[in-house]
């Protein structure tokens, strides 16, 4: 570490594809987008993303970094059995990773090939809301993209493998899970649609909670209007989420502390 207060590590740059350097650079970016929208929960959490070309690899955190210091050069790149494939040098700190994520993260990476981006947070309001009985309201335009929202029993600490196959029958093939009494998960075919997915899903649980908080009925919506309303934000209907503000996004953070690209 140098006076910058940032882990100085070799740039991976020259010595992967430029299809995973770019996958990295995405993946830094999204970690350091999680934080800035305050999403963040210090170094616990993970977002991993599959590796391209490598069906069976995917990059996560090395746990022990911030989310607001991640960089492309230093993703751990491990397969779906826990093997680590590349690990930075990371001299006495020695970071590793984290098994409960892993559990969470490999389960879903084998069980949805398309899915390429996985997203898990420990909000407060993702909190709240997956304590709630009720769970995810659709009670405004945003909340009804969730409308038909997953939802995982909280089985304790996820240190049990066999947690995998329950954890994946209840995503089935939706791309947004509350993982009850423990926080949200949201998957995509691009770090960009991921990202898309939870910063919406957020918005969404902040949004109810500040409602539920006035102490006053909700307006309802009929359930005509919430079914149209959730068509309208299904694929056939609109292009895929994040492609638009993705590069954006990734401007905002050139702006900001390009370090990301390192």
């Amino acid at each position: 570490m140098n006076h910058s207060g940032r882990l100085q590590l070799p740039c991976l740059k020259t010595e992967v594809t430029p299809q995973e350097w770019q996958a990295r650079v995405d993946l830094a970016a999204c970690y350091r987008l999680t934080a800035h929208y305050g999403m963040s929960d210090m170094m616990a959490n993970h977002i991993t993303l599959r590796v391209p070309g490598q069906e069976h690899a995917f990059l996560t955190n090395p746990y022990g970094m911030m989310y607001e210091e991640m960089t492309a050069s230093c993703l751990v790149k491990i397969d779906h059995d826990g093997e680590v494939l590349y690990k930075p040098d990371f001299g006495d700190l020695n970071y590793g990773l984290n098994k409960p994520g892993f559990i969470l993260h490999s389960a879903v990476h084998k069980a949805r090939p398309e899915v390429n981006c996985i997203i898990h947070t420990h909000t407060a309001a993702g909190l709240a809301v997956s304590s709630l009985a009720c769970g995810m309201l659709p009670i405004n335009q945003t909340a009804m993209r969730f409308l038909n929202v997953s939802y995982h029993d909280y089985m304790g600490v996820v240190l049990d493998m066999a947690e995998q196959e329950i954890l994946v029958r209840d995503l089935g093939t939706t791309d947004a899970m509350v993982l009850r009494n423990h926080g949200l998960l949201t998957c995509g075919r691009s770090v960009g649609e991921a990202f898309n997915w939870m910063h919406r899903m957020e918005l969404s649980c902040r949004a109810q909670l500040a409602a539920m908080a006035c102490n006053t009925p909700l307006q309802p919506v009929s359930q005509q209007v919430l079914d149209e309303t959730f068509m309208n934000y299904q694929p056939q209907t609109r292009r895929p989420f994040g492609v638009m503000e993705w590069p954006g996004l990734l401007r905002m953070l050139d702006r900001m502390d390009p370090s990301f690209r390192d």
